[in-house]
């Protein structure tokens, strides 16, 4: 799919364009999703650039994915997508600034595309050339990254009392501790996702170079300067994040090793206290004739006493103990 994005009535407005049409020259933002190749070879006669391909964008070198060609900037960078799914994922997303104009390639449907071409329409001057559309964009996709943290704090402070305010061995045991597992491993790869993007977003901005015409090129710097510094604490706090899924996941197993060594020394006091009366009832059920006891009338309450006696008297010494 080919989207322009076209002052049209003192607003901007995202116009799907046809393969077979001529690019808009005042289109200041350009965005391809799962484009064709008919739209592909559009907009590289339209803006005399090349259009990587879905396999040059998955290129980790960075030398493949920050380059200058033929005056044009080519940016990748590893966005965050489906985070409100059961299955997010990252992609790859290209950036490629060419004559004041921004194109995006991607594959995926981050939201900030969606949430900052709504914000455009709205508010044009946010998309006036491509390096302020650059920039907006950028923006837009770091505050989400922003969101998606706060939102993986959030889950690990409600694992944290959950895990910590309830007695594990009650109201946690069998599928509790599997479910709390896998929300920790569930918030533990979104984390490291969000990581991932960020290093890149710090990456592009690193080797983003305005022209000396762009407008309001000052501004923009400064803005740049923010949104580094923006990446800078995030990194901190996925850090911070990373410090407290650790200690969540080294507690989760703590307690379920706690919880499966006490059903072992159940089973181990059980066959502890059972073993006495085993061996009463082993050697009274002897088969041999000269067994005095066998002609006693007394001899089968006398067997029973004892059994019960040897069972009760090692539960009492490990009650007293405190083993029980």
């Amino acid at each position: 799919m080919l989207r322009a994005f076209i002052r049209s009535e003192g607003s901007l407005k995202g116009i799907d364009m046809l393969a077979d049409r001529n690019l808009p020259d005042e289109a200041s933002w350009v965005d391809l999703y799962q484009p064709t190749r008919e739209e592909e070879v559009l907009v590289e006669t339209a803006l005399g650039i090349e259009v990587p391909t879905h396999e040059e964008m998955q290129e980790i070198e960075v030398s493949s994915r920050l380059y200058q060609d033929a005056g044009a900037l080519y940016m990748t960078a590893t966005i965050l997508a489906h985070t409100g799914t059961q299955h997010p994922e990252s992609q790859a997303v290209t950036f490629i600034l060419a004559d004041s104009r921004l194109v995006t390639l991607r594959y995926t449907e981050p939201r900030p595309f969606d949430t900052f071409a709504a914000y455009v329409e709205r508010q044009p001057e946010l998309c006036a050339t491509g390096e302020i559309a650059l920039i907006g964009l950028l923006d837009a996709i770091i505050d989400r990254t922003a969101d998606i943290l706060e939102r993986v704090s959030a889950e690990i402070d409600t694992l944290s009392r959950e895990i910590f305010e309830r007695v594990p061995a009650k109201q946690a045991s069998g599928n509790g501790f599997e479910k709390m597992l896998s929300r920790i491993g569930q918030n533990q790869y979104l984390t490291a996702k969000a990581r991932e993007s960020l290093v890149s977003l710090s990456r592009l901005l690193s080797f983003l170079k305005l022209p000396e015409e762009a407008v309001n090129r000052q501004e923009l710097q400064s803005h740049i300067k923010t949104l580094r510094q923006d990446i800078l604490s995030l990194s901190d706090q996925t850090s911070f994040v990373f410090s407290n899924i650790n200690f969540l996941l080294d507690t989760v197993l703590g307690m379920i090793n706690i919880e499966q060594n006490s059903i072992i020394k159940i089973f181990s006091v059980a066959a502890v206290v059972f073993l006495p009366p085993t061996l009463v009832a082993s050697i009274y059920g002897m088969n041999f004739d000269l067994m005095p006891e066998l002609r006693w009338e007394l001899g089968y309450p006398l067997a029973i006493l004892l059994m019960i006696a040897s069972a009760v008297l090692p539960y009492l010494y490990f009650k007293r103990r405190g083993w029980l």
